[in-house]
Order: structure tokens, then C-alpha cells, then sequence
């Protein structure tokens, strides 16, 4: 069994879920146990199954609810909206992340601005697999970062940097590209990654490619185009 976690600052934890009602629960179940001071936000993204009324069955974790489906981009960037605590961490609603990761990744928190974990030893098809190294590789080759996994849903960034990012459709895969060109120090650490119990991923290698080749284009020209404001924010400190 885990060993609940107690951080010195304040978390939030953030879990999108869509048609995940055979996870949802013990997804739930298990980060309130290993972080029981945390908050738990889980964003129920316009799921057609039961998975917002077993969501609403957690007294302790504040639901939010999309009348229709609108993707992890936009359930990640409403839960990062609502937070209440500045130190946020985004994990995945499939069972597939570990929260056994949250308190390394939390403590890392300390020495860089962003956090973001790579899963070690995948438990994905070759086909997944093999997918996700050509498109990181693409993403390095055109926008500059240095992300290992852009895929791995678990990282952890500070509110205060929301003003960073533009959101749009599959935002997730380039969000620390954005942070990371505006200037923000990035750490990387091995995660664990476990086989998905139930159900299927809701979206396929060829509707991922073909997104991701105008979201690249999209993205390249935007980082080459971005005003990089002094120490990397987006506005002017008045002089004291």
C-alpha cells in the first residue's frame, strides 16, 4: 500500500476523465489515499457513460462538468483555471499514471519551474510506441524543446505560469514547449506507466498524425513569432 504523501505547499491535482466509468473510481480511490491533503479536481469531459455521477459520489473532490466533449486540452486548461493552489500536477484519468509519482514530482517542484514526468517502460502497443518516438522526435526537430515524452499527461506547473499558454485543441503535447521557450527551467523524471485495466484510449495513431501535423506547423510558427517578454513572463514588473 502507498504511503500517504503530506506536502509543505499546497497541491492541486487535476484528472480529466471521458467515458472512464470503469476507472474512474479507483482512480479517485487511489490519489486521495496517497494525497489525502491535496485537492482533487476531476473534469468530466462531456462523458456519455456514468463517469460524472460516480465523480459525484467523492465528497472530496470538486467536480467540474462539460456539457459536451471538448478534449483533454480544454479539461486540463479549465482545471488549471480553477485551482485553488498555485502548484498544480496533471495526470491522466485512465489508470495508467501511477500516483505513486505525485511526491517525487511534487518535491522536484522545488528546483525547477516546470516538472514533467516520461514513462520508463511503457505498457502501450508497439504501434503506440513507436508513434509517439517519431512524433517526439518531429516535435524537437521543429520546435527547439527538449521534452523526452510530450504524451506523459503527468507534470507539474505553477498557476501563476497559466498566462503562458494558449489554449487550443491538443495543447497538452506542446505545453511545456511553450513554457519551456518563454524561459522556465524543466525537469524530467522516469515515471511509471501500468497497463490500462479497462476500456480503450479515444484516440487513434491516424487521427493523432493528422492533427499533429497542423498543430506542429501551427506551433512551430507561433514559438519563431512569440514576444519573449524580459525573464521569460508576459509582462513588465514596475520598477520599485
Amino acid at each position: 500500500m502507498s504511503t500517504p504523501f503530506n506536502s509543505l505547499e499546497p497541491i492541486s491535482i487535476i484528472i480529466p476523465f471521458y467515458n472512464e466509468e470503469e476507472n474512474v473510481e479507483a482512480v479517485l480511490y487511489e490519489v486521495h489515499l496517497t494525497n489525502p491533503n491535496a485537492e482533487i479536481i476531476a473534469v468530466n469531459d462531456g462523458s456519455s457513460d456514468n463517469t460524472e455521477e460516480l465523480i459525484r459520489k467523492f465528497d472530496y473532490v470538486r467536480l467540474i462538468s462539460f456539457p459536451k466533449n471538448l478534449g483533454q486540452s480544454a479539461a486540463l486548461y479549465a482545471g488549471l483555471l480553477n485551482a485553488s493552489h498555485n502548484l498544480c500536477l496533471l495526470m491522466d484519468g485512465d489508470g495508467q499514471n501511477d500516483p505513486a509519482d505525485i511526491p517525487m514530482l511534487v518535491d522536484e517542484a522545488k528546483n525547477y519551474d516546470v516538472v514533467c514526468g516520461y514513462r520508463h517502460q511503457r505498457q502501450d502497443s508497439w504501434q503506440v510506441k513507436i508513434a509517439s518516438k517519431i512524433a517526439n522526435k518531429i516535435r524537437k526537430l521543429f520546435t527547439g524543446d527538449s521534452v523526452r515524452d510530450a504524451g506523459c499527461t503527468l507534470k507539474v506547473i505553477r498557476k501563476e505560469y497559466l498566462s503562458l499558454l494558449i489554449p487550443f485543441n491538443e495543447m497538452q503535447c506542446y505545453m511545456i514547449a511553450m513554457l519551456q521557450h518563454a524561459g522556465l527551467s524543466l525537469g524530467q523524471f522516469p515515471v511509471n506507466h501500468r497497463p490500462r485495466r479497462f476500456g480503450n484510449s479515444n484516440y487513434t495513431i491516424l487521427r493523432r498524425a493528422w492533427r499533429g501535423i497542423w498543430d506542429l506547423l501551427a506551433m512551430t510558427w507561433l514559438l519563431r513569432r512569440q514576444i519573449l517578454w524580459p525573464q521569460g513572463y508576459p509582462y513588465l514588473k514596475e520598477k520599485s
